[in-house]
């Protein structure tokens, strides 16, 4: 199990500008949702952003981290983005939560 605070530093490995939030969606300590927010994203497709992040995640997936969603955006984008995280496990299918019920641990 990891904490909101080693997938944070992480995170940071691979964007060290970044302003980093980071939800533990079940408390598992295994089910991470990711917003990550950074001027160099700038001009960069989704895909290829979420690729810098992966390329140090990686090594992490499946184990200790069995699910990581990843919100990757530049600040103008962030300023316009819902409040709302994805739970790829969610009621089975997948669901939308709101990011301010939960708690960063």
């Amino acid at each position: 199990m990891v904490g909101t605070e080693w997938i944070e530093a992480e995170v940071l490995k691979a964007v060290p500008d970044a302003t980093v939030e980071v939800i533990d969606l079940h408390r598992s300590g295994d089910h991470f949702h990711v917003r990550i927010i950074s001027e160099t994203f700038d001009g960069m497709r989704p895909l290829q952003r979420q690729k810098m992040v992966l390329a140090v995640m990686k090594q992490h997936i499946p184990h200790p981290i069995h699910a990581l969603d990843l919100k990757c955006m530049t600040p103008t984008q962030a300023e316009t983005a819902g409040d709302t995280a994805f739970d790829p496990h969610g009621g089975g299918q997948g669901v939308h939560i709101r990011r301010i019920e939960k708690n960063k641990e």
